[in-house]
């Protein structure tokens, strides 16, 4: 008799031990996520416990130290941006953070630990995300998780707009709008970089201040003047070459008259409204100006691979230069907890730069 309850007591430790390991296996696999059940207001931003992404072949997962907000976060959350198929449902567009797992079938070089930021379809709210390889970058080793956060969406934007779809050459004059946004504050340096000069226009002092800081040759306040009539003074009444538009609707006949013959109108985004009225056509054929419309998050994999590898060659040795020619400039950080918080501050359109979201913690005194 003792022996079978030797037996017994012994078997109930094995089953209470296997529980256990499932228990704590599985608890392994799950992670803190931004979930979004039903489209609306910052509110609606809900924190829970979601299985963790398996890498796929070509996917490395990435432990996320740092995430950042763009302005497509905010429509999605809405319900008026939905992700591509195939990508997380999950809101964030560009994470920082370290390497955790390795997928099968990689071409590059990664190891786990290895410092990277990454483009994103989806899923950036996250303390974990897989990602393609094609859209990872290294981490600059001058550069914090904070300001790595800040880079990949905003600056690839600024890039391809710049590079891929205007096409700016040197000496060209380039008035950027909202230009102490993100995309702002990295297509003022990008343009500096490109020896080009960028022009730009904002809503307040402070944020012209930061901008003229960064390289903007001159600033306008959209609210108090006519960004028209300086862009004029500006350029001997010749207009700019290229406008980084992402406001869009409420703009328009002063984006044209402001538009040099032969100019390029690049539209990115529709802040200020789709519809308009007017005679747009006649007056861009009379300019001979190229409206150029686009969007980054629903290109091709090719095409992001393409320009994260164009990104890195041009563009990203500058974060480590010394002294560094580029740099990302961040407005506010809050931590994952927060984020309701984090998209009120983006819509009451007071940052200046970048918002950044500590997903996980880490001391980088060392970096």
């Amino acid at each position: 008799m003792p022996q079978i309850i030797q037996s017994g007591t012994f078997l109930l430790r094995k089953i209470y031990s296997t529980t256990l390991y499932r228990s704590c296996s599985s608890f392994a696999k799950m992670m803190q996520a931004v979930c979004v059940d039903v489209p609306g207001g910052p509110e609606n931003l809900v924190l829970r416990s979601i299985p963790r992404p398996t890498p796929k072949d070509g996917e490395v997962l990435i432990k996320v130290h740092t995430a950042a907000l763009n302005r497509a976060d905010l429509l999605q959350r809405k319900g008026f941006y939905p992700p591509p198929a195939g990508e997380s449902d999950i809101i964030g567009l560009e994470v920082a953070g370290t390497v955790d797992t390795l997928g099968q079938r990689l071409k590059g070089n990664w190891k786990p630990d290895d410092r990277v930021m990454a483009l994103l379809g989806g899923g950036g709210y996250a303390e974990y995300v897989s990602v393609r390889e094609e859209l990872l970058m290294p981490v600059p080793n001058n550069l914090t998780f904070c300001q790595a956060a800040a880079i990949p969406e905003a600056w690839l934007t600024a890039f391809q707009l710049l590079v891929f779809i205007a096409q700016v050459k040197e000496g060209e004059v380039v008035l950027v709008h909202a230009g102490a946004s993100g995309v702002g504050t990295a297509a003022i340096q990008l343009v500096r970089l490109f020896g080009a000069v960028p022009i730009v226009t904002a809503g307040s002092q402070e944020k012209l201040q930061v901008a003229e800081k960064l390289g903007a040759a001159a600033g306008y306040n959209y609210k108090e003047e006519s960004f028209v009539q300086g862009v004029c003074d500006f350029t001997g009444g010749k207009g700019v070459n290229v406008i980084l538009d992402c406001i869009g609707g409420c703009n328009w006949e002063k984006n044209v008259n402001s538009l040099a013959v032969d100019g390029r109108w690049v539209l990115y985004g529709t802040m200020g409204g789709r519809a308009l009225e007017g005679d747009l056509l006649g007056k861009l054929l009379s300019k001979r100006g190229h409206l150029l419309c686009s969007l980054l998050r629903s290109r091709s994999l090719e095409y992001k691979a393409d320009l994260v590898k164009a990104f890195a060659d041009r563009a990203l040795p500058c974060f480590s230069a010394q002294p560094a020619t580029l740099r990302p400039v961040i407005d506010s950080t809050f931590k994952l907890g927060e984020i309701a918080e984090a998209h009120r501050h983006m819509e009451a359109n007071r940052n200046i730069g970048k918002i950044v979201i500590t997903v996980t913690p880490q001391s980088e005194e060392t970096h």
